[in-house]
């Protein structure tokens, strides 16, 4: 809930606070949809408490992209962890997790590719970029799990598929976007495990 003026919160919750507030505000209106006066309206402190704390608009953005970005892939390792011992099994429950994001109500992209594309800023890029570097350690564990023998570069096709599959729900057709990229990697996935099968026999 907002943090209201003249609070006396310890800082470290106040912060907590207002980055939690701020971030259904940026992702649901984008970066630049909001002013700095609205932002605060919204979140419920003035501008010295947001400055205070994050020191500027830009500040409180990179925050929030980084806290968003560890909560969502900390999301999809557990859901991989969940699914089993069986690479099929935990690649599917990747899709599956994206699917139930992308039928949420509220559901506006990724934030951080959203973020890069109206930020055209190194700090945000940089986030960006380490955002996906998490994907794609996931991914490519799955990979070498199966046994393909390429995990890196397999790893990095199923990256494509979820940001695709992603851009898809968000800007033209949320509908089984994630069941019909699950399809396509569990066929890669599927073809590299033989190749590697066959690799292996004598």
């Amino acid at each position: 809930m907002p943090v209201p003026k003249g609070s006396t919160l310890d800082p470290e919750r106040t912060r907590a606070t207002i980055l939690e507030t701020a971030t259904a505000v940026l992702y649901e209106r984008g970066l630049d949809g909001i002013g700095v006066a609205e932002l605060c309206t919204r979140i419920g402190v003035s501008k010295e408490t947001l400055y205070r704390h994050f020191g500027t608009k830009d500040g409180l953005v990179e925050a929030m992209l980084e806290a968003r970005s560890e909560r969502l892939t900390h999301w999809l390792a557990r859901a991989v962890a969940a699914a089993g011992d069986d690479p099929r099994d935990q690649l599917a429950a990747v899709f599956d997790a994206l699917q139930c994001w992308y039928d949420d109500p509220a559901f506006r992209g990724c934030a951080m590719l959203n973020a890069a594309a109206q930020h055209h800023v190194e700090a945000v890029r940089a986030i960006t970029a380490r955002h996906l570097d998490r994907y794609l350690e996931l991914l490519t564990g799955i990979a070498d799990r199966a046994g393909a023998p390429h995990p890196q570069l397999l790893g990095r096709q199923l990256l494509m598929l979820v940001e695709g599959a992603t851009v898809v729900a968000a800007h033209q057709d949320r509908v089984g976007a994630g069941e019909h990229a699950r399809q396509a990697a569990l066929t890669l996935l599927s073809a590299a495990s033989r190749t590697g099968l066959a690799a292996r026999l004598p």
